[in-house]
């Protein structure tokens, strides 16, 4: 009996030894096949300028109306024209190149979310005709608005060093009369804006940027208020 029992064992033990081969490798396919399905899509970071005005000061509501002006569609000298990709310069490395992040982009073109901020700010204490089409519908109409005209020339998160930042902006504006032959200029002026990013990286690039384009729209308020259009 003893002996046909160490012959059953005998038997058996490859046996279980066979079967804990083939779990390890059906264990190592498996694992080798889900490391070949495709990585889910990595998280890219949307950023904008914020929910903007969430009320007009009491003194502006308070003080007269000043008289309508246009703003026209804003233009790209500086900046890849369309694109939405929140752009930085190395300037301790190389200043005149510009890098895009890869994770992160602006909700909406720079010229655009731009346009948007001088708009509210204009807005807070006149009307504001906005935008090409509006602006020729009112010339053909016979009227003749003033108009603002604004180049986007820079808006980068420009790095003096691996851990130091800041956001800049630069936009030039024309503020012309624009007639029926052509706009009339007024006058024109460069509006720069640097603003510190409170950290290295495309989260703190796109809190200076919004900080400094704030600043540019307040700016240009400011201007042309005093240049009584």
């Amino acid at each position: 009996m003893n002996t046909f029992l160490n012959f059953s064992r005998a038997r058996w033990a490859p046996s279980m030894a066979v079967r804990k081969s083939l779990a390890a490798v059906t264990l190592l396919g498996l694992v080798a096949g889900c490391s070949v399905l495709p990585k889910p899509p990595s998280r890219v970071d949307i950023f904008d300028f914020g929910p903007g005005l969430t009320k007009t000061a009491e003194a502006s509501q308070a003080a007269t109306p000043l008289p309508p002006i246009a703003l026209a569609d804003f233009t790209s000298a500086g900046v890849p024209d369309g694109r939405s990709a929140l752009f930085y310069r190395l300037a301790y490395s190389n200043a005149q190149m510009l890098y895009p992040y890869t994770q992160a982009r602006w909700s909406q073109p720079p010229t655009t979310l731009m346009q948007l901020a001088v708009r509210d700010r204009l807005g807070v204490r006149r009307s504001v005709i906005y935008g090409d089409q509006n602006i020729d519908q009112q010339i053909k109409g016979g009227q003749s608005p003033t108009v603002l005209r604004a180049e986007l020339e820079e808006f980068s998160q420009v790095f003096q060093s691996e851990k130091d930042s800041v956001g800049l902006v630069r936009v030039r504006v024309s503020m012309v009369d624009s007639l029926k032959a052509g706009d009339e200029l007024i006058g024109q002026r460069v509006f720069v804006a640097q603003r510190p990013a409170p950290t290295p990286d495309a989260a703190g690039g796109a809190k200076a940027l919004s900080d400094a384009a704030a600043q540019v729209a307040d700016e240009i308020a400011q201007w042309v208020e005093q240049s009584k259009h």
